[in-house]
Order: structure tokens, then sequence, then C-alpha cells
């Protein structure tokens, strides 16, 4: 068997003997110690500079500032009536969506919930202009409304159907139903907000049948419109 040596200068060496391999092992770490004591840092070896990822930036980023008394996601559990624990999930996922925004090549469309959370990091904004947009994506990501109708009902069905789909195949799993509910679910059930003074107003929730009865008569009107 042939070996060969190229030194990188312009002079090949052919190895055809152990005793010539011998002497290529010997070249070899030779050379691997005459690089580790060079002095000049242009020419000495440099372990890589290894930059993280855009999930890994966006995952590390964040959103609730140390010391204050009502952080992002205390503020998000407050205003929407959820506890802490389920929007700090909502707060995880509202980063996977940024994510999504990015990577996705093609429209995204939040679940509600996640669409709760982006409203709210817009009001803070410069940890959502400068930190998030400038510092982490490098670009700017704007929050774009529907301009009603059926036929921007139907486009944003679409949109979100397939951010669901970019989701598995990015994350490697399934959104999470109670924050990533399936396409007819998150338009039917979604709410038409109003601010409430929970000390003033009681809340109560509709029954079931009306629930269901309302989410059969949307899916109709939107057959309807495909």
């Amino acid at each position: 068997m042939s070996l060969s040596l190229s030194t990188g200068r312009g002079f090949d060496f052919d190895f055809d003997n152990d005793n010539d391999r011998g002497l290529l092992r010997r070249l070899e770490e030779d050379l691997i110690d005459r690089n580790a004591n060079r002095s000049d840092p242009q020419t000495a070896l440099v372990p890589p500079i290894i930059e993280p990822s855009l999930r890994e930036r966006v995952e590390a980023f964040a959103l609730d500032e140390a010391g204050v008394a009502l952080p992002f996601t205390s503020r998000l559990a407050r205003e929407q009536g959820w506890s802490h624990a389920y929007a700090g999930r909502v707060v995880t996922e509202y980063k996977r969506f940024v994510v999504l925004a990015m990577e996705a090549e093609h429209p995204v469309t939040p679940s509600e919930e996640v669409d709760q959370a982006w409203h709210l990091h817009l009001v803070y904004t410069r940890s959502y202009w400068q930190g998030l947009c400038r510092e982490v994506l490098g670009r700017d990501l704007h929050h774009e409304p529907t301009n009603g109708g059926g036929a921007e009902t139907a486009k944003f069905i679409d949109w979100y159907a397939r951010t669901l789909e970019s989701y598995r195949k990015l994350f490697g799993e399934e959104p999470p139903d109670d924050i990533w509910p399936a396409p007819e679910r998150r338009f039917a059930e979604s709410p038409k907000a109003r601010w409430v003074d929970a000390t003033k107003f009681w809340l109560l929730p509709k029954p079931k049948w009306f629930l269901a009865a309302a989410r059969s008569i949307f899916e109709e009107k939107n057959q309807a419109n495909q």
C-alpha cells in the first residue's frame, strides 16, 4: 500500500513501506507540535468560534426583567386570567413562534394564546424592537392583523395550518394542543376580546352546547366560503 503526504507547498512524497509510514507518522506528530507552539497569533491554530443558532438566541432571550415586581410572564398571567405556570408555557411557545416566523419560509399565524403574548410584548417597545428584533433576529418582525371578511379568514386558516405543520418539522414534536389547537378550533373559538374590569363584573362561561352549535355554524360558513 502506498501513502502520500502533501506539504501544501507544491511538494508531494510517497511512502511505500513500514519504515516510510513510520516516518510519515513522525512528520505528522512534528507538524502538530510545531503548530501548537507557534507564537504568531495569525498562524497558530485557534479553536473555532461556534455562534449560537437563531433558535438558541431566541430561547435565551429574557422577557422577564430581573428585580421588578411585575415581570412579563406575571403580567401576561394576570391580564389573561391564566396561572403563572400556563403563562410561562405560552411564553415558551411565543418564542417558538418567533423562530417559525424566521425559518418557516412561508407566512405564519399564531394561536390565540401566542398572539396575546405577542400583543403584550409589543407594548414593551425597547424589549421588542431593540432587544428581540434588532439584536437577536437582525430584522423587524411586524404584527399584521386581519382586514376582515371571508377571504381573510380562509387565508389565516391556511397560514395557521401551515404553521402547525412547520412546527412539527422544525421542532420534531406535536404543538401542545392547549396552546396550539387544531385550525377549526382555533378560529371557531377565537374570542371576541374585550377589556373587562373583573372587580365590577362577573364573567360566566357559555354552555358547552352553545359553543358546539357556534362551532358548527362557523365550520359551515367556512366551507361555503372556500
